[in-house]
């Protein structure tokens, strides 16, 4: 299947310290990728896959799981920690709940983590009922574009599938579980005003990892998909400045490559 304009993932050779940027669930590349951009501009490396099922249709994400997700962005956390001595995550949303993981499960590989909304819980009465509704019902209206900002939209689905919705539920109960394994540095942002993922997913997540290097910072402007909407530029320099207290190499070495190399294939799906 081709994938949507804009969906393409995004890949930038710079220099010795990485960053892996994960997008969340029924979205896409997109959402981040004027972070991308900006972190490429200064010479980072930077690595934003397209995780299977996303980005073509939602049929192709009804067969897909969180196994799937979490292994396109461990494979490239792998590829990152060969070419880089420093590697951060980054992630919005379910994108955000991968970067928990990678952070739990990679130990010192990972130097550090920012998280965008981070998803913690399916909330509500759908979650408890998605076992059985996802073999009676196959898609729910979609959760993209949730952004302050007139004119701006999301890429990604209008829909979301149900067999995807219960995987991503187990997920988060997993990852919870797996929270106090987190110790490394952590910038937490996150929207008073989120019609997604509410407060109190983060105030989950800070309360139960085991980090002792933690920074809180709300986004008064901002819906969920901050990272388009009124607060990015605070989101962009807050995780630079991050990555620049932490790593001491980040620009001393200057970048000779180009920024915007895309791959226009989907993986999985």
């Amino acid at each position: 299947m081709p994938v949507l304009p804009g969906a393409e993932p995004f890949r930038h050779e710079g220099g010795e310290v990485g960053v892996l940027l994960c997008h969340g669930f029924t979205g896409s590349p997109q959402s981040l990728r004027p972070w991308a951009e900006y972190l490429a501009e200064r010479g980072l490396t930077v690595a934003l896959p397209l995780l299977p099922g996303h980005g073509t249709r939602w049929e192709d994400m009804q067969l897909t799981g969180w196994q799937d997700w979490y292994a396109e962005v461990d494979r490239e956390l792998r590829a990152l920690r060969e070419r880089c001595a420093q590697v951060f995550v980054f992630g919005l949303s379910m994108g955000a709940a991968l970067t928990l993981r990678l952070a739990a499960k990679h130990g010192d590989e990972v130097s550090g983590i920012v998280v965008v909304n981070p998803a913690n819980k399916v909330h509500g009465a759908a979650a408890h009922a998605l076992p059985v509704l996802r073999h009676l019902v196959r898609t729910v209206s979609g959760i993209t574009s949730d952004i302050a900002k007139e004119g701006v939209a999301e890429v990604g689905y209008d829909r979301v599938p149900l067999h995807a919705a219960h995987s991503m539920r187990n997920f988060y109960r997993m990852v919870d579980g797996e929270l106090p394994q987190v110790t490394q540095p952590m910038l937490l942002l996150h929207s008073p005003q989120d019609h997604v993922v509410p407060p109190v997913d983060s105030a989950r997540i800070l309360s139960r990892v085991s980090s002792t290097d933690v920074t809180e910072i709300l986004l008064e402007q901002s819906y969920h998909v901050a990272t388009l909407d009124h607060d990015a530029d605070r989101i962009f320099e807050e995780s630079y400045a991050f990555i620049a207290r932490l790593a001491p190499s980040v620009g001393k070495r200057s970048d000779t490559g180009q920024v915007g190399q895309q791959e226009g294939t989907a993986t999985g799906g």
